[in-house]
Formats: C-alpha cells, structure tokens, sequence
C-alpha cells in the first residue's frame, strides 16, 4: 500500500520516490525494535556497505535510521513529504518547502547519508544564530548515531576550526565558510588549512546565499599605505554644493551617478585643476563616491552607526554585517559624510562571489521557501533542478489583494489603524517593514495610539532578542514589527511557544539569581501573572541551586546547553539535571495550557495577520514575508500596504499608476484594490527581478573570467606547500625570469636601446653580486637562447655560493626560504593583478561605444594581464632571493 502522500498524486517527479518511501516505513517498523545501542551499531554496518557500494544503495536504511533517531532524540518523526525533501537534497537540487515545513530535520536525512563516505559535509546556514541552534539540535541525532559535528563560530581560533571542519557534519555560515577558504588559500604552512574538504554541502535559504548576496563578493584585504583621507573629507563637502539634476543625474535603478557638464565645469573651478579625470590627481572616484553616499546610501537604511563606525545592514536579510566594508572608497565616503573616522583604503589580498565558492563542491543541494521564481537562474548559473515540495496539510492561509494609497503618509496611517483594530480583538499581527527607519516609524506611530508591540530590527539591542521575539510572535495580543524575515529560522507558533518560553524563563531567573550576565528578557514577552509565581516556585530551589551550579563550575553557556537538552528530553541522572528537569516541567506545563487555550481563540479569529508595509523588488521576499502565516495548516491572512512614494513603484512602476491615481482624484487615506494595480506591481517587479537577474550573470561571467586566474594561482601555492625539497623549483621560476630578461635584451639590440641593455645588464651584475661590468660588445653578439644559457650559469653558481653559505650558517634555513620567496611573490604579484583586474572591469564598458563586446574585450585583456601576472611572479622571485641578505643575531 502507499503511504498517504502518494495518494492519488500526479506530479510524476515525485512519484518516483513512492517504492523508495515505502522501503523506508518499512525498515523504520523493524528499527523501532531495537536499543540505541543497536542502533549506532547500524551506523558502522552502513559505512562498512557503502565503502563497498554506492551511496544509493544504502539509502532507504541510512534515511529510515535517521527517521527513528529524530524520533528518540528530539521526539520528532520526519512526515512523508520532509523524507521526499531529503530525497531531493540528497540528488544535489534545491527544495523548495514552505516555512514551518521543518527545512532544517530535513537536512538531517542528506548530511547523515553523505557524512558515511567520510569526506566531511558542510550545513551552511546564514547566521551564527542558526548554526549554533541546528548543530546543537539537529545535530543531536547525528551524535546520538555515532557521527562527530562541528560548528563554526565566529572568533574561533585556527586550532578550534581545524577541529570543527574535521568533524563528520559541519554547521557553518556562508560568511565563515567564504573567509575560511580565502584564509586557507594564503596561508603559509599547510598545518595552517582548516577546510578539509569541500564534498558536499547544504546551503539553508539557498536562496539568500545564492541570489540575494551573489552581487557582493567576500573579499580579503589590508590596509593601503595610500593615505587620502583630506580627499575624501573634501569630496564630501563638494557634494553637499552640488545640486541634483542640475550638477549630477542619478540613476536609481542602477545606483549610479553621472556627473553633467556644468558640474564637471563647477568642480574643477572650486578644486582649481583642469582636469577632473587627471589619472595622476584623480579627483573623479571621490566626488562620484561621495555624490553616492549623500544620495544613495541611508542611515538607518543602508547602514548603522554603532561606536562611532560605519556597519553595513543587509538588504536582503536586514542583518547587521560586522566586519564588511564597501569597497573602492565607498565605505570611505560614507564615513567622511558622517564625520567619523575614515579608516584608511584597503588593497585587496584574495577576492571570491558566493557564485563561484560553491560551484568549488562536489555536489551541492539547498533548502528555501521560495526558490520556484528564481528556477532560471538556478539551473543556468549553478546547474540546480528546483523541485517544489507540497505542504504535509493543504494550505488554507489568505493572501488578500494589495492596498494602494496615494501618499506614503496615509499607508502608515492605515497600518497603524489595522494593527490597532487587531490588538483590540486579540489577533497577533506580524508588520514586514523595508528597514530600521520605517520600522521606528510605525513603532512610534503604534507607541502614540499606546498599542504595546515588539520591535525587532538591525539595531544592536533588538538583534540580541531576535530568537525570542519571534518564537514569541503568535501569542494573542501580540505585534510585531520586523525588518526583512528572510533566514529568521524561528517558527511562530500560534499562541505562543512555551518550549522556547519555559528555556527563556529558567535561564534568566537562574542568570539573575547567581549574578550571570544574560540577554534574555523574559517580562517583555509575558502578559500574566504566572511568571511571578513560577518565580516564587523556583526561588525555593535556588538554596540547593546554588551549591550544585558552583561544585560544577557551570557558565552561562553551558547552562543554556543544559536546560536545551532537558527541554528536548536529554539530560544525565545527576541531581542538578533532575532538579533542573523538574522545574522546566513545572513552567512548561502551565505555559502549555495557556498557549494551547490561546490557540484555539486566535484560531477563531483567523490566525496569523501579516502584512507587509512595501513590496520589496523581488517577489520572493514578498513571499518569505508571507509565508510566516499559514504554517502547518494554520490560517493566516496576509495582505501588503503600498504608497505611490514606495521606492519599487516611484522607480519602476512609471507614471501610468501615478496617472490612475491622479484621474480618481482619491483622498490620501483612501485605499485602491485593483487587478490593473496588482498587475502593474507584479510587472515592476518581474523588471526588477530581470535587471538584477541580468547583473548577476554579467558578475558571473566577468568573475568567471578571473576565477580561471584565481584557480590557476590557488593551484600553484597548494603545489608549492606540498613540495618539499623546492630547489629545482624556484629554479625554474628564476631560470624563466632570465629567460625574460634575456628576450627584453635581444628587442633592445634589435631596436638599438641602449639604455634598457644597459637598465637590465646593470640589474643582473648587482643581484648575483657581479662586481666587473659586462662586455656589452660580446653581449650583443649572442642569439636569445645563448643568452639564456650565458646568465643560467652564472645564476646557478651564484645560487650555489648563496646556498653553501647560508647552509653554513643557519641548517636548514634555505629550504624555509625558498618555500616563502615563492609564496610571497605569488602573494604579491597576485595583489597586483587584482587590482589591474578592477580597473580593467571598470573601464572596459566604454568598448560597446566602438561596437566592441566588453565581455570578449575583457576576456582578451584579462589574458594579457594573466601572462603578465606570472612573469611578475618570476621576476619577483628572482629579485627576492639574491637581494635576500640574513644577518646573525647579536649576542
């Protein structure tokens, strides 16, 4: 018999897994049976099959094992439809499962199947938050079937890395992961590697990663000792005289600037050169950053200022980005425009797009509520099939039209009043704003009517109470007002989640009661009385508390850890873990009830309410947005508030909305629900998603280009770590730089240049310590490769003599040295060529001007730079070692 899913089913890309769940319900009846111990001795059997077999063959007792597992560890039995989405995951594509699908569990399927080859799998998550939680959850199966897990953290050490990456599972972020392999591909010992391998990965909201953040690349660099820090100070009071349309055109839709005639006139008079674009006083860069920063980039928007530094906000994710700058003085002239400190440039030491870190895996699958509408791209850009995963019950949420109102002012107006109304009867509401600015906006608005409500935002003192606010979401009365809901990773539960309520509770009032700094704040969230009295309860048991905690020597940290494993169940027989279990069970329970009784009221009133407050200008966050109401089954409403002062419609609606709106002659607080409204927005949107569609794929063709050079370079210092005896190698490297220098000489003689003869016949006497000058007479007789084999000589024996010397006196240390001249010549020359390769980017678009192809323009020159980049590495090299002088340590 089929399983219930498969009933009456036609999608036949899911029909073919039918005899494969079957096996597995099959197989789960017969493990129910046996002891945990029996258990982890199945693990072993399986990785003992599989070294013998393929993965596939294994599979319906790998996933049945996991299946039983999540069941006795975290009480959770994976449902038909998350065993098809590890199915799915397991194949190497995208699936696509509505929030509250469970996305997480399912990736334990895929992980623990692929963890059995021993190559190590990496779960990429989007922040350290999700990490930690899915490794010290979901990663409890793994441990309990005998798999080791890592997590990655931010502010690990190499040892700690090292570790966590060698560990069977790793949960990691996307930003960790990029860093770590930039890390690991400048390092100077192979000891130093902390990715051991990249085999497989899961990359949760793949999406997020994969679209969202592909147009930034992660980027390792140091400071410039290029100081320009008037420069920009200037640039920025320039561009507060400027006037727009008048001295510059801005382009939103592409966030750029162009400056006009009369401007360009203004600047040059006001700087006193004659020529803006002086490459040797450029002033141009300055000035266009500075315009974009008063123009394009927002407070409160765009970013924060925290300790009098400029931090990045996420546009996708709304997140806080610690860490990152813009590049190419952009982050520098947002810094001169707030008056803070201008840190100084940067030059960029190794550079990669998400696009090409994970097409470095041997596989590579993904989990996103909303990946369908980015399909096209998926498959042309990564080679990822997206496969939509039903819901495990029909979905019943309302997605009720679009509300359009003339002015920005009265849609804030309008939601505040709905949220108002829905606070009156109890129905919790979920506000989607675009960023900190709005979402203050309306908190303000809700905070004048004196409607209580959650605040949940990039500000630092909101980000710590992320997790709790929305686990806390769909309690009855409650709102709340966030910032972009992608990658949240908290399902809101109607009527409040006394799991993560009862953990909260117990960590602060122990917290508190033994003096531990905690960030939890457990009042904000609670609207009854039963919190006091859980805390005259627990009061009674902190006398016995308190001696058990301290013999133990129990930290903040390990507490929480603690209280997660008796939440889920898992906890010692100690009398600490017993006491602890107790007191958990006595605040859940009485939480429970009132949360269950919540439940049914709020389901009554129609469940979840979310509305968002702007379309954003992708339709898949609008649907992440939505997708936070209707979870499991549960009704939902969600409906978004728009303006025609919106960004997305002022930019890419065009004047036919404006136009409507102006022939009804509407009042500002009098919504439209149209079809030829919803159409026009959807249609903006498509705009939208196709320009960045567009730019993405230019950004990929254009760093696939230099990701050939990037390969090529990563390849020859992984070589160089791994050889050990490099003499003959740095040989050929030195040997190749004469053969250079010889050619340069022979096209001198030929043109007849003395002074380049001279320049580099001068250049080899000094570095091999040459004291007579040469014949230039007997020079300019020989051939190129008698030339060569002239200066060969004389570099092997100056080599020889460098070598016995040094050998003398410091053992071993011309090994050591070799090793580091090379890597350090690769290093610098490979800075060099970045830098080149930017510049090149940035003025090859003037080519479609000459009916050229910039792409193909780009791949000709970019060839050109590459041969360059190696002979820079040879000459280099060359020059670094005979200039190299080791003096002995005075005494």
């Amino acid at each position: 018999m089929l399983p219930n899913f498969f009933r009456n089913r036609k999608d036949r890309k899911l029909n073919k897994y039918q005899n494969i769940i079957s096996q597995i319900s099959i197989l789960e009846e017969s493990f129910q049976l046996l002891s945990d111990e029996e258990l982890r001795l199945k693990t072993k059997e399986l990785k003992k099959n599989i070294n013998e077999g393929n993965i596939s063959s294994i599979l319906p007792e790998a996933f049945a094992l996991v299946r039983e597992a999540g069941i006795r560890v975290l009480g959770l039995r994976l449902f038909e439809v998350q065993i098809i989405g590890g199915l799915v995951l397991n194949e190497g594509k995208i699936a696509e499962m509505k929030t509250g699908e469970g996305k997480s569990l399912v990736a334990a399927l895929p992980s623990f199947i692929n963890a059995l080859m021993g190559n190590g799998v990496h779960v990429v998550t989007v922040n350290d938050y999700l990490a930690k939680r899915d490794s010290q959850t979901i990663g409890n199966i793994h441990r309990f079937l005998g798999l080791t897990v890592g997590l990655i953290q931010q502010g690990m050490n190499n040892l700690e890395r090292q570790q966590n990456y060698a560990c069977d599972i790793t949960y990691v972020t996307n930003s960790e992961l990029g860093f770590d392999y930039l890390r690991d591909n400048l390092i100077g010992k192979l000891s130093d590697k902390v990715i051991k391998s990249t085999n497989y990965c899961i990359v949760d909201e793949i999406d997020s990663i994969l679209i969202d953040e592909a147009r930034t690349p992660l980027i390792i660099s140091v400071n410039s000792e290029q100081v320009t820090d008037d420069k920009y100070s200037q640039a920025a009071y320039l561009s507060s005289i400027l006037k727009k349309d008048q001295h510059y055109i801005v382009d939103e839709k592409r966030r750029g600037i162009t400056l006009t005639e009369e401007g360009i006139i203004l600047l040059e008079s006001l700087l006193q050169i004659s020529n803006l674009y002086d490459p040797k006083n450029p002033w141009f860069p300055y000035i266009i950053n500075a315009i974009k920063a008063k123009e394009l980039f927002v407070k409160d928007i765009d970013y924060i200022i925290q300790n009098q530094l400029i931090v990045i906000i996420d546009e996708s994710t709304g997140r806080v980005q610690y860490g990152r700058r813009w590049s190419d003085g952009l982050h520098q002239a947002v810094e001169a425009k707030e008056n803070v400190l201008i840190q100084k440039e940067t030059e960029i030491l190794a550079s990669i797009t998400y696009q090409h870190l994970f097409l470095r895996y041997d596989k590579i699958s993904g989990m996103s509520g909303t990946a369908v509408t980015e399909e096209v791209e998926f498959d042309q850009i990564y080679g990822l099939e997206v496969i939509e995963i039903p819901t495990n019950r029909p979905m019943v949420r309302k997605d009720l039209s679009d509300l359009v109102y003339k002015t920005e002012y009265g849609k804030w107006q309008a939601i505040a009043k709905e949220c108002s109304d829905m606070y009156r009867i109890g129905r919790p509401v979920l506000v989607g704003t675009s960023s900190i600015e709005k979402s203050d906006l309306l908190s303000d608005l809700l905070s004048i009517q004196k409607i209580p409500h959650q605040l949940l935002n990039a500000k630092p003192e909101n980000i710590k109470k992320e997790a709790q606010i929305i686990a806390q979401a769909g309690q009855k009365h409650m709102i709340t007002i966030a910032t972009n809901m992608a990658g949240r990773g908290t399902d809101i539960i109607l009527g409040g989640n006394a799991t993560y309520l009862a953990r909260l509770i117990m960590l602060e009032i122990i917290a508190n009661h033994l003096s531990l700094k905690s960030d939890v704040d457990t009042k904000i969230l609670l609207k009854d009385d039963i919190y006091n009295k859980m805390c005259d309860l627990l009061k009674k048991r902190f006398s016995q508390l308190d001696s058990l905690i301290n013999e133990q020597t129990i930290d903040l940290l390990s507490l929480e850890n603690l209280i997660i494993q008796i939440s889920e169940n898992r906890y010692k027989t100690d009398y600490l873990s017993i006491l602890l279990k107790e007191m958990y069970d006595i605040i859940y329970i009485n939480y429970k009830r009132i949360f269950d009784q919540q439940k049914k009221e709020i389901l009554q009133l129609g469940g979840l309410y979310v509305i968002g407050s702007e379309r954003h200008e992708s339709r898949r966050i609008d649907n992440q947005l939505r997708g936070r109401a209707g979870r499991q089954g549960d009704p939902g409403w969600s409906r978004f508030y728009l303006s025609l002062e919106d960004k997305l419609l002022r930019i890419f609606g065009g004047e036919k909305l404006s136009n409507f709106m102006e022939m009804l002659q509407i009042d500002d607080s009098q919504p439209i629900e149209s079809p030829f409204l919803t159409q026009s927005i959807e249609n903006a949107q498509k705009k939208v998603e196709s320009f960045y569609y567009e730019a993405r794929k230019q950004l990929f063709e254009y760093d696939e280009v230099l990701d050939k050079h990037r390969q090529a370079i990563f390849a020859e210092r992984y070589r160089i770590l791994t050889i050990e005896y490099l003499r003959d190698y740095i040989n050929f490297y030195i040997e190749q730089a004469i053969g250079d220098i010889s050619e340069y000489i022979v096209e001198a003689v030929k043109k007849q240049d003395e002074e380049v003869i001279f320049f580099y016949l001068n250049r080899i006497r000094i570095l091999l310590g040459i004291e007579e000058p040469y014949d230039i007479y007997s020079i300019i007789q020989l051939e190129q490769k008698q030339l060569e084999l002239y200066f060969q000589e004389q570099v092997r024996i100056a080599y020889d003599l460098k070598e016995a010397y040094w050998e003398d006196e410091w053992p071993g240390i011309i090994r050591r040295l070799e090793r580091y001249i090379l890597l350090n010549s690769i290093d610098n020359a490979w800075t060099i060529h970045l830098r080149e390769m930017n510049i090149l980017k940035d003025i090859i678009g003037w080519r479609s001007y000459g009916q050229q192809n910039p792409l193909v323009e780009y791949q000709n020159e970019a060839f050109s730079l590459f041969i360059s980049l190696f002979r820079t590495v040879r000459q280099g090299t060359l020059s670094a070692f005979f200039s190299t002088s080791l003096v002995p340590a005075s005494d």
